[in-house]
């Protein structure tokens, strides 16, 4: 029981500020969260071009991927994370969900809420169905943090999870949706950063995230 509550404060204390000083005064995981920015669909920026029209077909969550491979992991998260269309028939919460099906069995309840930060609330979600609003995620990069390497070596013994990494992705976040009769577009850069575990072969799970365009550096 001591070592569960030691792993859990490790994992939810901030990264911020010097590297040299993550382990001792700031740890690993769980950055400040706070409201992801840009949560509406927004006056358009242009219209969108009869290539990039909104699909008839509304997209439906989709797991993360299974797999072994922690990159692999963090870019499906992306993925996962970014990706909804509220002409689903179901809110926010059903997207959540397949982000919270692969979290770490002890930190679920963290990974949940770390994803409602990354998602519009629920009356949002009901204002932008009225545009029909969809979005999704361009990965640019995903690369490990420079602060990452300086806290696997200054990490002790069963300090951090088995298998423990972190993985920044940068990328554009874009969406769509109809305004009157035009189909409109808007884009955002974001970043973040997704701490995950990729324990022998067992299969990789969601530790936490950062707050948004608040990575680990």
């Amino acid at each position: 029981m001591r070592f569960q509550h030691r792993r859990r404060l490790i994992i939810a204390m901030a990264v911020s500020g010097s590297a040299l000083l993550v382990l001792a005064t700031i740890g690993v995981f769980g950055l400040l969260r706070g409201p992801a920015n840009g949560s509406e669909l927004g006056r358009p920026t242009h219209a969108a071009s009869e290539s990039s029209l909104v699909p008839e077909r509304a997209l439906r969550p989709q797991p993360v991927l299974t797999t072994l491979d922690p990159e692999r992991f963090a870019r499906s998260v992306a993925d996962a994370l970014f990706t909804w269309d509220t002409r689903h028939s179901g809110g926010p919460s059903e997207w959540a969900q397949v982000l919270v099906d692969v979290a770490d069995a002890d930190e679920a309840a963290a990974v949940a809420s770390d994803v409602r930060s990354f998602l519009p609330a629920p009356e949002m979600w009901q204002q932008l169905s009225v545009y029909g609003t969809r979005q999704w995620l361009e990965v640019e990069s995903v690369t490990v943090p420079d602060a990452w390497t300086t806290v696997l070596a200054q990490a002790t013994p069963g300090q951090l999870p088995r298998g423990a990494s972190a993985f920044t992705v940068d990328g554009t976040r874009r969406r769509e949706g109809t305004w009157g009769t035009d189909v409109l577009s808007t884009t955002r850069h974001v970043s973040f950063t997704v701490f995950l575990a990729c324990a022998g072969q067992e299969p990789c799970t969601l530790l936490r995230l950062s707050q948004l365009d608040q990575p680990l550096e």
